[in-house]
């Protein structure tokens, strides 16, 4: 799981420093997120997902299918 956080970082080009400015956290803090020493909280899971176009699934090991879900319609409720 670690080593596609930081696979995907180094695919657009981005360095820690720039993560943990997207993400509102320290360079170590985010650093930690890729060496597996720290938990990562669902929000920055979704943050992530967002900015690289893919699922939470993708990002934590449970696919290995990289594209994201299609994103779902919004009910209208009933009148």
């Amino acid at each position: 799981m670690y080593r596609r956080l930081r696979d995907l970082r180094e695919d657009n080009d981005l360095i820690q420093k720039d993560l943990a400015e997207y993400l509102h956290c320290t360079q170590v803090c985010y650093s930690s997120y890729e060496l597996g020493k720290r938990d990562i909280p669902t929000a920055v899971l979704i943050k992530l997902a967002l900015l690289y176009d893919t699922s939470t699934d993708y990002l934590l090991g449970l696919t290995d299918v990289k594209t994201a879900y299609p994103k779902t319609k919004k009910v209208k409720s009933a009148p």
